[in-house]
């Protein structure tokens, strides 16, 4: 190669990437309009995971999927799913080749960092009603002070019916809230670190005040608000102790900026990427060659343990039901499968700048975050996707026209983190992450730019049919 040739070449392979902006069609534009309109809306219905089965679930049905039957064959262009516990689903179309050649497994978790009740949560101290909580998920407790909190999940009572609770997102209903030290008051309180300012043991709800009777000193306030539960679900306390109650931030889904081009809402990670793993397999009209899963799971942000998360043998379960409703095994099933591991990446923020490594951190509106690994520090507990399958992806995107980035999840001595990628990897699949990139991950309040929303719909419709 000559040196006019190389240099040439040179300056095509380090060409800065650009913003998709100046990338996408005006036919791109329509759809992702028409997309993250759908996407916040399904934000409003999902605030956690039973609510986003629920959600998943009504939409799929209206797209022709119904539930897994064992006792029918299954036929190329089948559209099924499957309920675990009614917090994990799994939705397939069946492809023309067996699953003993393979499957294509977009997977996403969606639960999100919340405020849990405990058990025995209801008390009274100062003449006012509290709940206490206990934290899930890796949260900043300081950032859930002070603001409007809505009351969600369910009963389950002795004589075997489930309740659904939903308080504080309709307009006309009360909110809840934390309450947080005074300004004059907090000179104390400003002296400690961050993490120390406010503990996880202050995090009680404000559940309410007006008491009830006339004999002082008996929990008259506690009494009134249980009244008011009885009087609405027809319950007792002790029903606490089988309940499911959890607070999040009473706050819809919103256009951010001046030109709508992000959006804000909580639970973005990872319900962004669990709905652009469901859009385009609702949507899909050709069988493809290769069996299309989308998988959402629970437990992510607490390490994936327990029934119904990614390392459950549920899914095993069901995957080698499928393989032997074919004459299939599901170990051939999982050796010759590829899975997107689709969970949200770290955007790069100026404003905390100095955690990142620019060269390898996923910018706001280049595309899809691409994750050859995630982990913390010297890659411990990542799963690190083989140089072939980088390619592989590489091609598929190129097919799809997706606009796509390569990310890191910050400097390598910063800190980091991990996802299901790793658990799918044990599997025997192939695994990549990828999803998109966020700005105030695991705030109350998470920012997503819509174009990198939108291309991690179109990397999923690709990756479903990804030779």
């Amino acid at each position: 190669m000559s040196k006019i040739d190389w240099d040439a070449k040179r300056s095509e392979v380090l060409a800065a990437p650009k913003n998709g902006y100046d990338m996408i069609s005006e036919a791109d534009k329509g759809e992702m309009a028409e997309y993250c309109s759908a996407y916040i809306d399904f934000l409003d219905a999902a605030k956690t995971e039973r609510e986003a089965v629920i959600e998943a679930v009504s939409q799929a049905e209206k797209a022709g999927f119904t539930a897994y039957d064992s006792n029918k064959k299954l036929v190329a262009g089948d559209k099924i799913y499957y309920i675990n516990r009614g917090k994990n689903v799994t939705f397939a179309v069946i492809g023309e080749k067996p699953l003993a050649l393979g499957a294509r497994f977009c997977v996403s978790h969606i639960d999100a960092p919340r405020l849990d009740l405990k058990p025995n949560p209801l008390y009274e101290d100062g003449e006012m009603a509290y709940l206490k909580t206990h934290y899930y998920g890796g949260i900043k407790k300081y950032q859930w002070t002070a603001i409007p909190l809505a009351l969600h999940g369910i009963l389950a009572l002795t004589d075997g019916s489930i309740l659904h609770v939903n308080i504080g997102e309709d307009d006309k209903d009360p909110v809840f809230c934390i309450t947080d030290l005074l300004i004059h008051l907090s000179k104390d309180q400003m002296k400690k670190t961050l993490a120390d300012g406010v503990s996880g043991e202050n995090l009680n709800i404000l559940f309410g005040s007006q008491p009830v009777g006339e004999e002082k000193g008996s929990d008259r306030v506690k009494l009134g608000v249980m009244m008011l539960l009885n009087e609405k679900y027809g319950i007792i306390e002790e029903d606490f102790l089988s309940a499911e109650l959890i607070l999040v931030p009473a706050v819809k889904a919103r256009e951010v900026g001046l030109d709508r081009s992000f959006i804000g809402a909580y639970g973005h990670d990872d319900r962004v990427c669990a709905y652009a793993g469901l859009y385009p397999l609702l949507a899909m009209t050709e069988i493809p060659a290769h069996s299309a899963f989308c998988v959402m799971v629970d437990k992510e942000e607490i390490g994936s343990e327990g029934v119904t998360s990614m390392q459950s043998a549920a899914f095993d379960t069901f995957i080698e039901k499928l393989c032997m409703n074919q004459g299939g095994n599901l170990r051939d099933c999982f050796a010759y499968s590829i899975c997107m591991s689709s969970d949200v990446a770290n955007g790069y923020d100026p404003i905390y700048g100095d955690v990142s490594d620019r060269r390898n951190s996923a910018k706001i509106n280049y595309g899809i975050a691409v994750c050859k690994y995630t982990g913390s520090r010297g890659k411990s507990g990542a799963s690190d996707a083989s140089g072939e399958l980088m390619a592989r992806f590489r091609r598929c995107f190129s097919r799809g026209d997706v606009i796509w980035q390569i990310s890191e999840l910050g400097k390598v001595d910063a800190g980091g983190g991990g996802t299901i990628a790793k658990f799918m990897a044990m599997r025997n699949i192939d695994t990549l992450d990828a999803g998109v990139p966020v700005l105030s991950m695991h705030a109350p309040f998470e920012i997503v730019s819509k174009l990198d929303t939108y291309m991690t719909m179109k990397a999923s419709r690709a990756f479903y049919n990804m030779d």
